[in-house]
């Protein structure tokens, strides 16, 4: 492997993980038998039966245990003479700050989400410690290094965020199955499973005659005389019927849209079949009320069949039943888990009967759940192909081989015989706001917003603060932190519900803020500027951050299962949750066209090196639960124009 001198440097090396999922279990199989001997491995999961088929370190017996210890046990057992310390718990905890991260040698991420991975990089530039990032989707993965003054940080280049939607659009004027999932998912399921003392936009007010008054009674109560069966049917008439002729009474909403049609049980189910009970012995297999299952207790058993209207309402009446028969103790405190079969079955009903009444196509249970939990269905020949590179360029780091750092990219068709192009880094993005510190520029309506608004869409969201400090000049207008007084917590949250004119110190056009994270040793400024009007389908926050660098998100036409990139390259979209080839900073004028996977194999062919001038960068969507990683192809055709970056030299 090398020499005995680079042996020693691998086996004395101190190597921090953090995720111990699909990358993950082939990272620390692979970092093992590659001589390290000092591993640590922070990862807050715990086993599920849907990370078995590739994340080869845990069996059914693991499931419901944590995966970084499950994982340290698994690899002991075929070197037990290294040392491996697993963390079951959060990387943002007040436990991994900077001193924490400055004992490793390299970090080595796997992890499955924007926020986590922006984290890391932060506490990586504050520690100056080298990070090696990585992401894989389907057949498609990457691995990039960062060393701090060297390299990009990762946040150097543009990241895309989960697309959002008005919530005008998901209650009133659906066009697409996603928002029909939004809305079950988010409302209805929320509404009728979840926390009542949480807010919700769905129209609750009854269809009696008493709704005319200010007394109307809220749909969703079950009534003391009412049983199971005659509350689902009311639930029923209430959110598919009911709630669209109240809609279709505003005739401007309808001037330029098709109308939806109302949807009531009893024009759906047969005269003499009103409610057709399933067989409720079949619903719960092995009495495990997770398993609990609508599907099985009505005898529909492929899950990639479209059902049909009729279908969608027993499956919606029966899975509202089982709620309430199997599982009563859970309601009040349910949130959507995309392993809940029951949770599925009735969002995808849902979702499906409201797709019908806005004429919007039907979609099968297994495309439901993928849109609806976010999946990106994982291959994991690809997860051991980028654990391997991930090892490779974590020894040119030990080793100081800054010249031979490559950024490696795993693509599914060829180019020149090559499935992986490697590209050298690039320096870092002078106009970056996290490492090269440039000032952001918020547009705000300072008269009506409030701080907490600034704090939660902004600093938290967009910014990816955890901790956040927000100064305007010498005056200290928010901060959290265990170690305040009682009074300076009130005075921070009493700041929070004012308007940013009206604050203490006055934010007004023309104020520049100071934001800093003390955790992530994190600061930049943002530069305010007053505005009063804003799109609200463009801009739904009601404020625009500039120089953060954010791609336009773009909405798919027809959201798929995610199983497989392999029909979706031959787009000018590769539709996978969201995966997207876009060129960045392009000097030519290139249209505005989204580039094909094709298109990344003639870049490369034609490269004299023969590899992809490329920058790909990684998304999972707030929405991303599964364990591997959402891979955005990002083509970067600067060296086309004037403003040519740097690769490290």
């Amino acid at each position: 492997m090398g020499s005995e001198q680079q042996l020693e440097v691998i086996k004395s090396a101190k190597v921090l993980m953090v995720g111990a999922g699909g990358i993950g279990c082939e990272l620390l199989k692979t970092l093992a038998l590659s001589g390290f001997h000092d591993i640590h491995i922070i990862d807050m999961d715990t086993i599920e039966v849907s990370n078995l088929n590739r994340q080869f370190l845990f069996r059914q017996s693991h499931v419901g245990q944590s995966k970084a210890k499950v994982a340290r046990e698994a690899v002991l057992r075929f070197r037990p003479n290294i040392n491996i310390t697993p963390y079951h718990a959060n990387v943002k905890g007040p436990e991994f700050n900077v001193d924490f991260f400055k004992q490793f040698n390299v970090v080595l991420n796997g992890l499955d989400n924007l926020d986590a991975r922006r984290h890391v990089n932060r506490l990586c530039l504050a520690a100056d410690v080298p990070l090696v990032e990585s992401g894989t989707t389907g057949f498609l993965g990457q691995v990039t290094v960062h060393v701090k003054g060297k390299t990009e940080c990762y946040e150097c280049q543009p990241k895309p965020t989960p697309k959002s939607y008005p919530v005008c659009t998901i209650t009133n004027t659906p066009s697409k199955f996603v928002h029909c999932i939004v809305w079950a998912k988010d409302l209805l399921f929320a509404k009728l499973f979840g926390d009542k003392s949480q807010g919700n936009d769905l129209n609750v007010r009854s269809s009696d005659g008493a709704s005319s008054s200010e007394n109307a009674e809220d749909a969703f109560e079950r009534r003391t005389d009412e049983d199971v069966e005659q509350y689902g049917k009311r639930i029923y008439d209430h959110v598919f019927g009911y709630n669209i002729e109240m809609a279709l009474g505003n005739e401007e909403t309808w001037k330029n849209r098709n109308r939806p049609k109302p949807i009531y049980s009893r024009d759906v189910l047969p005269e003499n079949l009103s409610y057709q009970n399933g067989n409720l012995e079949k619903d719960c297999p092995n009495g495990n009320s997770s398993l609990v299952s609508a599907m099985a207790s009505l005898g529909l058993k492929n899950p990639q069949d479209i059902w049909s209207l009729l279908e969608n309402t027993r499956i919606f009446l029966q899975a509202l039943k089982l709620f309430f028969v199997k599982r009563e103790k859970d309601i009040g405190n349910l949130m959507f888990d995309k392993d809940d079969q029951l949770a599925v079955e009735i969002v995808t009903a849902a979702a499906n009967i409201r797709a019908a009444s806005f004429g919007i196509p039907l979609h099968s249970l297994f495309e439901a759940k993928g849109i609806a939990g976010n999946i990106v269905h994982a291959v994991a020949t690809t997860n051991a192909i980028i654990a391997g590179l991930i090892v490779i360029e974590a020894i040119k780091v030990l080793h100081g081989d800054t010249n031979r750092y490559r950024m490696t990219y795993c693509v599914e068709h060829p180019a020149r015989k090559m499935l992986l192009m490697p590209v050298e880094p690039f320096e870092p993005n002078k106009s970056c706001y996290v490492c090269s510190e440039t000032p952001l520029s918020l547009e705000v309506d300072t008269s009506r917003s409030k701080l907490r608004d600034i704090v939660e869409k902004i600093v938290k969201n967009k910014l990816g603060m955890n901790l956040p400090l927000i100064m305007h000049g010498s005056a200290l207008l928010y901060e959290v932190g265990d170690d305040l007084e009682e009074v300076e917590v009130a005075n921070y949250e009493a700041n929070l519900e004012k308007v940013l004119a009206e604050l203490p110190s006055p934010v007004t056009g023309g104020t520049v803020l100071t934001v800093e994270d003390l955790q992530q040793e994190f600061t930049c400024s943002i530069n305010i500027k007053h505005r009063e009007e804003f799109d609200e389908e463009k801009e739904p926050d009601g404020m625009l951050l500039s120089g953060w660098t954010q791609p336009p998100t773009k909405e798919k036409d027809t959201p798929t299962n995610k199983e497989s990139t392999s029909s979706a390259a031959q787009n000018a979209v590769v539709d996978v949750d969201e995966v997207e080839i876009v060129p960045t900073n392009v000097g030519v004028d290139l249209g505005g066209t989204k580039r094909k996977l094709s298109d990344i194999s003639s870049v490369a062919t034609s490269a004299p090196t023969g590899v992809v001038d490329a920058t790909l960068s990684i998304q999972k969507p707030d929405e991303v639960e599964d364990d591997d990683n959402d891979v955005v192809v990002m083509i970067d055709d600067s060296s086309l124009g004037a403003n040519k970056k740097k690769r490290v030299q």
